[in-house]
């Protein structure tokens, strides 16, 4: 080897220590143990991932039934967004939190052992309300205790914590399913009792005791309100919020739809957990070092891109007849989301006025919600009437849909302006007026909870 090689293998090394110190340094220790929590958490994601394996697989169900389950599960989840963003404000984040996973807990082990289609169906959505009620109160303990300056890292780190434990719980509850699948229930809900163990013992609430303490009011003195009408009536904006939804319908396909196609062609719980554990690990590899490389680039090229990626991703599985091919179908349509999660949430911030930030990211997260229901329904109804190769195709459809819309929208989006945490223009930046009506674009606030902090799924 030449001398020069061996002289750089360790500036390398050097330089990749450096990096990931980086990475990890100067963040609270509550947010560590905050960060501890996701992942324990993620690691036993095991039924929302084979319930739809368990429903048709073990059980004998319809694909239809088990899409019916899958939209009562995202059902629950959307009535207990709503209640468990009062509550993590009135009540506090640390009890939320713990109400949550010991709801959640009890409601999983209980699922476990139902038989009766409708138990089921009544079990599977108090399920999705008390999974689904922890996340307000995690992101705004998170908010809380890291500085502004801090958030981005955060809450990358965190995104890294819950596709590492998706991607290591998908592979272990395939194994574990071929033993039963009650272990998988019970299982889950050991891990959950384990996280709110670590919530008791190690967070303190985080909770600001007066108005303003932690970062002030959210509208500007003297900006027009934003009421959710402003919202409905932005055009663009609520363009982005249907483009997306179509994104959505795909990407939910891959809980319900994907893992219903390979049991009707005789693959196993384990070849499904190897096969939708690429996506963990691709992320967990990826994300990171794909969206520094993407962060500054035009939106409309990325968005363009993942929705073709996403759309032929999941069209590529109706040539898939073996676990490897679907490996590769998975690795195409994660490619999609890795580029479209930061690119799309940096638009959405974008396109939304500073002092109605909240309200523009409720509505876009109702897109997600409403993917969640319709998804299930859609895919167990193609697959039980037309067949899994009529879905797929429908998927590159769609795909090819959301693209050429990106392509319409963003022909003419203007260039950015950057301000800090709201309080004004960056050094040399020109200052932007406060957006006098809804449509306007607005500035980004790409420092604290905008662009890949805000990309961090809710639903993760």
């Amino acid at each position: 080897m030449p001398a020069s090689s061996v002289e750089s293998s360790p500036r390398g090394l050097a330089r990749v220590r450096r990096v990931a110190v980086a990475s990890v340094s100067g963040l609270p220790r509550q947010f560590w143990w905050l960060w501890t929590s996701t992942l324990v958490n993620r690691l036993g994601s095991f039924v929302a991932t084979f319930l739809a394996l368990y429903l048709t697989v073990e059980r004998g169900y319809s694909a239809s039934y088990a899409g019916l389950v899958g939209a009562l599960y995202g059902l629950g989840g959307v009535i207990s967004s709503v209640g468990a963003g009062v509550l993590t404000d009135r009540l506090g984040r640390r009890p939320t939190m713990l109400v949550a996973q010991v709801a959640t807990a009890a409601s999983v082990a209980l699922l476990g052992f139902m038989t009766d289609p409708v138990a089921i169906a009544v079990v599977a959505g108090l399920v999705g309300m008390a999974t689904n009620a922890s996340r307000p109160a995690v992101q705004a303990m998170m908010a809380d205790i890291v500085a502004p300056e801090d958030r981005v890292r955060a809450f990358s780190l965190n995104y890294w914590a819950i596709n590492l434990g998706f991607a290591v719980s998908s592979s272990a509850a395939g194994l574990i399913a071929e033993h039963g699948y009650l272990a998988l229930f019970l299982g889950e809900a050991g891990l959950v009792l384990a996280c709110a163990l670590v919530v008791f013992f190690k967070l303190p609430e985080s909770r600001p005791q007066a108005a303003g303490a932690a970062g002030g009011t959210a509208d500007a003195a003297g900006a027009p309100r934003v009421s959710m009408l402003t919202v409905l009536r932005d055009g663009r904006f609520m363009t982005v919020v249907g483009l997306n939804l179509l994104l959505a319908l795909l990407f939910q396909q891959a809980y319900v739809s994907l893992p219903v196609s390979m049991g009707q062609d005789g693959f196993s719980s384990v070849d499904f957990g190897m096969v939708i554990a690429v996506n963990g690990v691709l992320i967990v590899l990826l994300q990171i070092p794909v969206t520094r490389f993407i962060e500054h680039r035009s939106p409309a090229a990325l968005l363009i891109g993942s929705a073709l990626l996403a759309g032929y991703g999941f069209g590529l599985t109706a040539l898939a007849g073996s676990v490897a091919l679907y490996a590769v179908a998975v690795t195409v349509w994660t490619l999609g989301e890795i580029v479209n999660s930061p690119t799309q949430m940096g638009l959405v911030v974008r396109l939304s006025p500073l002092h109605g930030r909240g309200r523009y990211q409720g509505m876009y997260a109702l897109s997600w919600s409403v993917a969640s229901l319709a998804a299930p329904l859609l895919g167990g109804t193609v697959i039980d009437h037309y067949g899994a190769d009529a879905l797929w195709a429908g998927c590159a459809a769609v795909g090819t849909v959301a693209a050429v819309g990106y392509g319409l929208l963003l022909r003419n989006l203007p260039e950015r302006t950057a301000v800090v945490d709201g309080a004004g223009p960056k050094a040399g930046a020109v200052p932007a007026p406060a957006p006098a009506q809804a449509g306007a674009l607005p500035v980004a606030d790409e420092r604290a909870d905008g662009g890949r902090a805000a990309s961090v799924p809710s639903n993760s």
